[in-house]
């Protein structure tokens, strides 16, 4: 009896042991298996290891410093390009381009000419003594500015009618022949003087009107410095007449608004170089 009961109390214990065996693996399984949830795949190991991390920001500055590249600096974004300003052929516009491959309308005549009441060489009320009204109020300010410096400037000639310019010209052609006339006379329908937004201009005693002799003068001076103040440019520029098509003329000058005036005088450009067309040719 005492060996059956012996028997039985040890199979309960190699049960029991059994038991006690099979939980402990299981939970030794489930362990390994957690761990392995938790650790990181191997294919993301550049973003989590700081050594990986460090050595691609290495790579990075060593790749810079080869193609000549300060790897702390920001980079200059490229600047935009200028946009083009297209050519203003209205023929009522103070910004219009006049010249021999932009023509004023067949017959053009300004509606709105004045007589600016500023000196002029001569005392008659005629064509060449108007301006447009814009313009003319422009010039009577840019006068009386200049009377302020000690300056006296006087006009010489305005305004000139289609009909006024073709006969100009002709006598110019006649007196000098064509080829010499055009280069410093402008053919009808392509003379600013026909805008009504041209005069020429020089000092009270007219010594020097529409003449070379005007160029360095304390007059042709002060309106090459300060013109732009009131709208006017001197439309023919020294060392610009491969681009005009016409020799410097320091006494015509042109209305084309204070805000574009100012920017051609800063920036040293002409009308044709403002308006980014082709340089005339005579």
């Amino acid at each position: 009896m005492k060996v059956g009961k012996l028997l039985l109390f040890v199979m309960f214990l190699a049960l029991l042991v059994a038991v006690v065996l099979y939980f402990v693996d299981y939970k030794k399984e489930q362990l390994a298996s957690d761990i392995n949830v938790s650790q990181p795949d191997a294919t993301n190991e550049n973003e989590t290891n700081p050594d990986n991390v460090s050595q691609n920001h290495e790579n990075s500055t060593n790749d810079q410093e080869e193609a000549g590249q300060d790897p702390t600096s920001t980079p200059t974004p490229e600047p935009d390009p200028e946009p083009t300003v297209e050519p203003d052929t209205d023929a009522k516009s103070v910004s219009v381009i006049v010249n021999p491959n932009y023509k004023l309308p067949d017959n053009y005549e300004p509606d709105d000419l004045v007589y600016p009441e500023v000196r002029f060489i001569f005392n008659e009320k005629i064509e060449k003594r108007m301006l447009r009204e814009e313009a003319a109020k422009a010039l009577e300010s840019m006068f009386e500015a200049a009377e302020v410096d000690g300056i006296y400037l006087a006009g010489v000639s305005g305004y000139r009618s289609h009909s006024t310019q073709t006969a100009l010209f002709n006598r110019y052609v006649e007196r000098d022949g064509y080829d010499v006339a055009k280069t410093y006379s402008a053919e009808p329908g392509t003379s600013e003087h026909e805008t009504g937004l041209a005069i020429d201009v020089t000092s009270s005693d007219g010594k020097c009107a529409a003449q070379d002799c005007f160029g360095g003068t304390v007059e042709a001076i002060w309106l090459e410095n300060n013109a732009q103040a009131y709208g006017f440019i001197i439309r023919y520029p020294k060392g610009k007449e491969d681009i005009t098509g016409y020799k410097y003329e320091p006494w015509h000058i042109r209305y084309v608004g204070v805000e574009l005036a100012q920017q051609l005088h800063e920036q040293g450009l002409t009308l044709e170089e403002y308006y980014d067309v082709e340089p005339v040719k005579r």
